[in-house]
């Protein structure tokens, strides 16, 4: 005798995923001049070699036209100090309107803008795209990175910031 699996509520996950703990990063892109970004908490590492960074982006975002049409991503690893970033990115300033306006960035590779004072930038050519259910995961080989670990990572749990403390050794 088979079991019927059914799935749940979106809402429930939501629920179920604030217990998760994860960095906090930027995603942007640029297309024919236009540069646009958002605030993606769902990014990992899959290969070193070659070098391979995931992220998951909502279908219908401006930033994921903008990907799909240009092929190239970069990705910025907030440190704590850029909490109104990343609420920024986050949607407190529209989808249509400039983001980036009024903050220090800069570019690698293939042109697409950073956020000054991030962590760790890294510059992204998309060598693959898969679309599961609402979102495309996007598989991008890391061309160049630019470090500054002299900071600590923002945290996001359970729909609040949080910062690592130190622990003396």
């Amino acid at each position: 005798m088979s079991q019927e699996i059914t799935g749940i509520e979106p809402e429930l996950l939501r629920r179920g995923m604030r217990q998760w703990a994860s960095g906090v990063t930027v995603v942007t892109s640029v297309f024919q001049g236009e540069r646009h970004g958002m605030t993606v908490s769902s990014f990992t590492s899959i290969s070193l070699t070659p070098p391979l960074v995931l992220i998951s982006v909502e279908k219908g975002r401006r930033t994921h036209t903008i990907i799909k049409n240009s092929g190239i991503y970069g990705v910025t690893l907030l440190c704590v100090e850029q909490q109104e970033i990343s609420d920024r990115f986050a949607g407190r300033i529209p989808d249509h309107q400039d983001r980036f306006e009024g903050l220090s960035t800069y570019t690698l590779r293939t042109g697409v803008s950073f956020l000054s004072g991030g962590l760790a930038g890294m510059d992204c050519k998309v060598v693959g795209a898969f679309d599961v259910g609402d979102h495309t995961l996007f598989i991008g080989e890391v061309l160049d990175i630019f470090i500054d670990s002299g900071h600590r990572p923002l945290i996001y749990f359970n729909r609040d910031y949080h910062q690592l403390r130190e622990i003396p050794i």
